[in-house]
C-alpha cells in the first residue's frame, strides 16, 4: 500500500471513531469552541484581553499572536485550499447531522486549526502560561473539525503544521530583518 493509500485510510479509521463519539457533554463543549473560533473571533478577544491586561508582555505576545493567525489564515484559506480544492469527508461517515453544516470550501487544510496553532505557537514564547491556556481551547478546535466532519485528520495536521510554520515566521522574520540591514 502506497504512502497516500496509507493515509486516506488512516483518515477513513479515525474521522469515523471521532465523528461516532457519542458524549453529549464533549460534543457540546467542542462545538462551543469551535463557534468561539469562528472568524478568529476567539485569538482576537484573547490577544484583546492580552494586550489590555498583560502589560508590554502582554502586548507583545498579542501582537505576534495576531501577525501569526493573519500568516496562517493567508496561507491556509488563501493559497492552499485553492490550490488543493479537495471535497469534506464523504456524509455517510458521520454519523450525526452536524455534518449538514459544514461548509463547502475545500477541505484541505483546516484553516481553523491553522489560525488556533499560529495563535498559541506565537504566544507562547513571550507567555508560557498563557500559551498553554491557549493550547486547551486549540486542541479542542482541532478535534472538533474532525468529529463535525468538516476535515479528515490529515487536513487538521497539515493545517496545524502552517500554523506552527506561520507562529515561527512571525516571530523570526523581525530578527532575520534587522540582522541583514546595512
Amino acid at each position: 500500500m502506497g504512502l497516500l493509500a496509507e493515509v486516506s485510510e488512516a483518515d477513513r479509521r479515525v474521522t469515523q471513531r471521532v465523528a461516532a463519539w457519542t458524549s453529549s457533554s464533549v460534543h457540546g463543549a467542542l462545538s462551543v469552541v469551535e463557534e468561539m473560533a469562528e472568524g478568529t473571533k476567539l485569538w482576537c478577544g484573547a490577544a484583546a484581553l492580552m494586550a489590555w491586561r498583560g502589560g508590554r508582555r502582554g502586548r507583545t505576545a498579542a501582537a505576534a499572536g495576531l501577525a501569526a493567525v493573519a500568516a496562517a489564515q493567508v496561507a491556509a484559506n488563501g493559497v492552499c485550499k485553492q490550490l488543493a480544492q479537495r471535497p469534506r469527508p464523504p456524509r455517510e461517515w458521520i454519523p450525526h447531522d452536524e455534518v449538514e453544516d459544514r461548509p463547502e470550501s475545500s477541505s484541505f487544510p483546516s484553516g481553523h486549526t491553522s489560525a488556533a496553532v499560529a495563535f498559541t505557537a506565537a504566544v507562547a514564547p513571550s507567555w508560557p502560561l498563557v500559551g498553554a491556556l491557549c493550547a486547551v481551547p486549540a486542541a479542542m478546535v482541532s478535534v472538533e473539525r474532525v468529529q463535525s466532519g468538516a476535515h479528515y485528520p490529515s487536513d487538521v495536521a497539515t493545517g496545524a503544521a502552517i500554523g506552527l510554520l506561520a507562529a515561527w515566521l512571525t516571530r523570526s522574520a523581525p530578527r532575520v530583518l534587522l540582522r541583514r540591514r546595512p
